[in-house]
């Protein structure tokens, strides 16, 4: 659909644009109350305590120690720490470290 807006005369143009702010307020009422409704939806879901058990796990037992300070410790899982990966450079390996046991 096309029209000659350059024909229309002012009256006719604004009774078009009449039609249609009346037109876009009704497209935009409707659609603000379809993103209230499923808003207010995903606030009910929030609402509900929806929790996942987690699986347990068993405890792990330190397997390294960092002989310069005893207390940093490294059970061998997870990221190698920062004083391990020194230790390595320094020439020592990794079951030098190892707690006996």
């Amino acid at each position: 659909m096309t029209i000659d807006l350059e024909g229309l005369t002012i009256d006719d143009l604004f009774t078009l644009h009449t039609e249609l702010s009346a037109v876009l307020t009704e497209k935009l009422i409707a659609k603000k109350d379809a993103l209230d409704k499923r808003l207010r939806r995903l606030h009910s879901l929030d609402d509900r305590e929806i929790t996942r058990a987690r699986r347990p796990y068993p405890p792990v037992k330190t397997k390294f120690r960092n002989p310069d300070q005893p207390l940093e410790t490294w059970s061998g899982r997870g990221k190698r720490p920062c004083w391990l990966i020194a230790q390595l450079k320094s020439g020592k390996r990794i079951d030098d470290l190892r707690i006996a046991g």
